[in-house]
């Protein structure tokens, strides 16, 4: 397998599902900007969709496809009934967390949103809304569990297109709220739900070429489904650190009017480097380092590892610096329409600039945990995202009256990098950073090229500022081919320097 060729698949489809979600928020900002209505959407969307993230972004794959493919390593019979196990007792725990949710509502959105009780109607409306979405969790977590076994057999693209169904839905919800007359953050939490059934239904046919599932409605608790559980629960705490986060973050911004949908927004935007740089290099290298780990292959394991930290790096350091110099224009060329205005775009802009200071260590956290999930290990990354959890914490409630919102992006970046200088530390102390010599040598290439990079960027910003104001109806098109010919810029320079080839990036 081609460590390369593999992410670029996956990251594919991911990048054309970002870009319909680019394409749904946009609406949304259009229709909704930064009002009640759209507070409560995001409050309601949140968890549901942070659970999406937990589940479909490694944290399920992370427990899974060690103990899956170490009992197909055994016989295929195992690994199909250590499967039915999983989705047996995954489908029963599902159901009892979906009712229980339905039945305490108001209590789940006053825990993720206590500014809302000030409120009355802005309260009402995040518990109606998140009703109609929270069963989309049922949905995607099941998805979920087909997708690892696409991921078990070096299969991604499936599992990399299907959230694309979850944009095509609500654009369309959108687009039939405005035509109809209907109310659109109703419109938009029933096609969640929906989305979460077709996504399912979709993952389902594709997998039955690897398997066929044998549904027992009864909770099996046999050692190996009893040791995925121990796993399953560290490591959807580690894996989802950064959703984790947000989600804490949005906890403590429901007490700033606007401030929930000016993070929404900006964590929409640095997302889609996550999903490429962590998420996507993640998912691709925690099978064949698993693989490795179970066969002992040292060699392979210290190839693997050295090039997922070596793709993670350059794809998310330029991806930094563009963020960090370019955030108001970004956001500006996104969202600046309609109801959301130029004080909304500002706001947002500022979470967007702080939020780029951490994309490489969200990135990096991704990759690590893996490091040790390949041997099984969960806790140890739990306890760091504990760590990492509290830091945030700490910084935000401490800073939030005198700074305001803005202190959540920071203190979510300051105690991620942490989090990555505690895994390194505890990787080197157990001897499992097992990496290349040349990774040294070229990080730093990669970060001359993301200078030379910059560089281009703020040279073609300054040039073009006409083009980009709030005004001007085709910003988004200025915007797109002055990024567009910085990142051939930094390819270029990059593919000069010998890092982006393909054959490089070969794990056998």
């Amino acid at each position: 397998m081609n460590l390369l060729s593999s992410t670029s698949i996956f990251s594919f489809f991911t990048l054309i599902s970002r870009i319909l979600g680019y394409l749904r928020d946009i609406l949304i900002a259009f229709f909704l900007g930064a009002s009640i209505f759209a507070d409560a959407f995001f409050v309601a969307f949140r968890l549901p969709n942070t659970f999406r993230r937990l589940f479909a972004e490694g944290t399920f794959n992370a427990a899974f496809i060690p103990s899956y493919t170490s009992a197909k390593i055994e016989s295929k019979k195992n690994g199909k009934k250590f499967a039915d196990d999983i989705l047996g007792s995954l489908l029963l725990i599902l159901i009892l967390i979906v009712t229980v949710v339905e039945i305490f509502t108001p209590y789940l959105v006053y825990i993720i949103a206590p500014g809302f009780i000030e409120n009355e109607i802005k309260f009402n409306l995040a518990v109606e809304l998140t009703r109609i979405t929270f069963p989309f969790l049922l949905f995607v977590s099941l998805s979920s569990f087909f997708a690892g076994i696409l991921n078990s057999n070096n299969k991604f693209a499936a599992a990399a297109a299907a959230p694309i169904i979850l944009n095509i839905i609500l654009i369309l919800s959108l687009i039939i709220s405005y035509y109809l007359d209907l109310n659109f953050a109703k419109q938009l939490s029933y096609g969640v739900t929906l989305a979460g059934i077709l996504q399912l239904i979709f993952l389902f046919f594709v997998t039955l070429k690897f398997y066929k599932p044998t549904l027992v409605f009864k909770l099996k608790v046999n050692s190996k489904v009893n040791f995925f559980f121990k796993k399953l629960l560290p490591s959807i705490f580690s894996s989802g650190i950064t959703q984790i986060n947000i989600l804490i973050g949005t906890i403590i911004a429901s007490f700033e009017t606007g401030a929930v949908s000016y993070l929404y927004y900006a964590d929409r935007i640095y997302q889609i480097n996550l999903a490429i740089a962590g998420i996507a290099v993640g998912t691709v290298s925690l099978p064949v380092l698993s693989k490795a780990f179970k066969n002992k292959n040292i060699k392979k394991l210290s190839n693997i590892q050295s090039k997922s930290l070596e793709l993670s790096l350059l794809l998310s350091i330029p991806a930094s610096f563009g963020l960090i110099l370019a955030s108001e224009e970004i956001v500006n060329a996104l969202f600046g329409y309609g109801s959301f205005s130029k004080e909304d775009v500002k706001l947002t802009a500022s979470a967007l600039k702080y939020f780029g200071y951490g994309v490489p260590a969200f990135a990096l956290v991704k990759i690590l945990s893996n490091f040790f999930f390949a041997r099984d290990n969960t806790k140890t990354p739990f306890f760091i995202s504990v760590i990492m959890v509290i830091i945030n914490i700490f910084i935000s409630i401490s800073l939030f009256s005198s700074v305001g919102f803005i202190i959540i992006p920071i203190a979510t970046s300051i105690a991620t990098w942490i989090g990555v200088l505690i895994y390194i530390f505890l990787l080197n102390q157990k001897k499992s950073l097992l990496l290349n010599i040349k990774l040294l040598p070229n990080f730093l290439k990669i970060l001359v090229s993301t200078i030379i990079m910059s560089f281009i960027l703020v040279l073609a910003l300054n040039n073009y500022t006409n083009y980009l104001d709030y005004s001007y109806k085709f910003k988004a098109i200025c915007l797109l081919l002055i990024v567009g010919f910085a990142g051939i810029i930094y390819l270029l320079s990059c593919h000069l320097f010998g890092i982006l080839k393909i054959k490089n990036y070969k794990t056998n």
